[in-house]
């Protein structure tokens, strides 16, 4: 990984454990965004054509990287975006599970447009609760982040995988926005029926790109009104039969923006997603037993068997202003200090981090 890690300018000056708040950019899309504005800078209009190739490869390298059909990705700005259309057009009378304390952009447009929700803590026993309450209150949709932004406990995707045989008509809606490019992730062989992300975290694409993927039978239970000429791929003979994941797609989109999703899924690629997947892997559970050892976690994250790449280490301002100092780039979140570790980073990084605590006043 050390050619690879040379590839972000940003590891050059501090221990970066910061890709929960955003992912790195490397100097290679640096240089395609470069070449691709000057394109349109000197050639204008002519870059039409290619642009909206740029678009459609898009959509193919997302689905290519994600396992899931090309007609079934929306490209979307955000998850944000993406989840508000998408509930605009589902029965407003289904119940709805949600998690507490889950990310405000996956709950808050539930609220807002009027489900009724149900909602349980996120534990030490998240799977067993889920079934549970699932079972119990006849829910209709489980909404919840593949991984939890504050304190990095992920859902068991193997339980959804059982839950979802024990309810076939259970509605799973994730986001994958924490999680989708830390490992070797397959949608088609998931229990999500809905799964979206922003591509501006682990998947080091920068702001403004997103996808949303669809298992088939979405189309029969969720009508989608949004529409508008790029939709229906700027013809007018297309206006009646959008296809379902087109309809999120209803103006143009930034070529910029979704040629550098698809520039860095490609890069992905090249590195090797189970690569990939075998060094976030090392690093979490080398991370968690450090972090353990010091009693820095919370019991819930101890307890459990499995956890991401992301931990929520017990501290204060105080200890999150030593660590700035010493060059390592965190987040306060909640009530600690938050550090996501990805395939660029190190060992050697994280004993430094660790060394840093242990000095610290």
């Amino acid at each position: 990984m050390d050619k690879v890690n040379k590839e972000f300018p940003v590891l050059r000056r501090a221990i970066y454990v910061n890709t929960p708040v955003y992912g790195a950019i490397s100097d290679r899309l640096l240089e395609w965004r470069q070449e691709h504005d000057l394109d349109f800078l000197l050639r204008g209009s002519e870059m039409r054509q290619q642009s909206l190739a740029v678009i459609s490869d898009a959509r193919t390298a997302v689905g290519d990287f994600f396992g899931c059909t090309r007609n079934n990705v929306a490209l979307v700005t955000n998850f944000s975006s993406g989840l508000n259309m998408f509930l605009a057009g589902l029965d407003k009378n289904l119940k709805v599970l949600l998690l507490d304390n889950d990310y405000p952009s996956l709950a808050w447009p539930f609220e807002s447009w009027g489900f009724e929700i149900v909602r349980t803590e996120i534990n030490e026993n998240l799977e067993a609760t889920i079934k549970e309450v699932v079972a119990k209150e006849k829910i209709a949709i489980l909404a919840l982040s593949v991984v939890q932004w504050q304190s990095g406990i992920m859902i068991d995707l193997n339980f959804l995988k059982r839950l979802k045989q024990a309810h076939p008509n259970l509605i799973i809606i994730g986001d994958g926005t924490q999680f989708l490019g830390t490992t070797n992730f397959n949608f088609q062989d998931s229990a999500f029926d809905v799964l979206g992300a922003s591509g501006y975290k682990w998947l080091l694409a920068g702001y403004g790109n997103g996808f949303m993927l669809f298992k088939d039978k979405v189309a029969d239970f969720c009508d989608i009104r949004t529409i508008g000429f790029n939709a229906a791929s700027t013809n007018f003979e297309n206006k009646n039969t959008i296809p379902f994941a087109r309809r999120f797609e209803p103006g143009h989109l930034a070529c910029l923006n979704f040629g550098s999703l698809k520039f860095s899924l490609e890069f992905l690629t090249k590195i090797g997603k189970d690569k990939i997947e075998k060094q976030n892997k090392n690093l979490s559970e080398k991370a968690k037993l450090a972090f353990e050892e010091l009693g820095l976690l919370s019991e819930a994250v101890v307890r459990r068997k499995m956890h991401s790449t992301i931990f929520n280490i017990k501290g204060d301002e105080r200890l999150f202003n030593h660590l700035i100092e010493n060059n390592v780039v965190c987040a306060q979140r909640g009530d600690g200090i938050r550090m996501g570790f990805h395939f660029y980073n190190t060992q050697n990084e994280l004993d430094t981090i660790i060394e840093i605590i242990k000095r610290a006043p």
